[in-house]
């Protein structure tokens, strides 16, 4: 796999690149692009979030799943979809509790999160690629390692960042977190399958802007 990354992120994660298990997911992913059918988001977007937020940057973390696992909707962007595209039930949700936490509408016009990126929001999965039509399918080939060392990265290098860790997957890694210098946020997965077992109600996009502003940050346009 050509590894095109954004320098900071490349330079803190060059330790990762160089172990065996990266080899073996790499060449686990190539062949699935290749021989598999189709594999989301398209593999020029795989470290999309990445890219679109520099680690210096960084002022919350959204961990999610894995990537949508339908034609057109994954972006390399947890929970976004390009514009244009009919939102999700998971984003849908989201929405929904943006606008029941903070009394208005989301200031985006439509699924695509890119503008969150833009003000330092991490939207990362546990798991970057999907087998079409497969949700979960490449979950245990190695990027739960490959993410774990993210999270590690921001939780050492960055300060008062806020994780919000939605489902079980995500919230495995608040172990990983100091909770002496960051903010964790957990709830379940926002799906409809899940999003009424504590989603809905969470009021996680408040109290990440409460806690910025009580470090001096500006607050996230949500």
């Amino acid at each position: 796999m050509n590894i095109r990354l954004e320098d900071s992120w490349r330079t803190a994660l060059a330790p990762e690149f160089e172990k065996l298990y990266f080899s073996i997911l790499t060449d686990r992913i190539r062949q699935a692009y290749q021989q598999e059918g189709p594999i989301y988001p398209p593999g020029n977007l795989i470290f999309r979030a990445l890219d679109a937020c520099p680690l210096s940057q960084v002022r919350v973390v959204i961990l999610g799943q894995d990537p949508y696992h339908g034609a057109g909707q994954a972006e390399g962007l947890a929970f976004s979809v390009p514009s244009g595209v009919p939102l999700p039930p998971s984003l849908q949700n989201i929405k929904k509790e943006i606008a029941s936490d903070l009394g208005h509408a989301s200031s985006l016009p439509d699924g695509h999160l890119l503008p969150w990126a833009e003000q330092g929001v991490l939207l990362l999965n546990t798991t970057l690629t999907v087998a079409a039509g497969r949700a979960a399918s490449h979950q245990g080939l190695g990027w739960e390692t490959f993410t774990d060392a993210i999270i590690e990265v921001v939780n050492r290098h960055c300060e008062h960042v806020v994780f919000l860790l939605w489902g079980t997957p995500a919230r495995r890694k608040a172990s990983m977190i100091d909770r002496s210098r960051h903010l964790i946020l957990e709830a379940p997965h926002p799906s409809p399958l899940s999003a009424h077992r504590g989603f809905f109600g969470c009021r996680h996009f408040s109290q990440t802007n409460d806690y910025l502003a009580r470090w001096g940050k500006a607050p996230i346009r949500w």
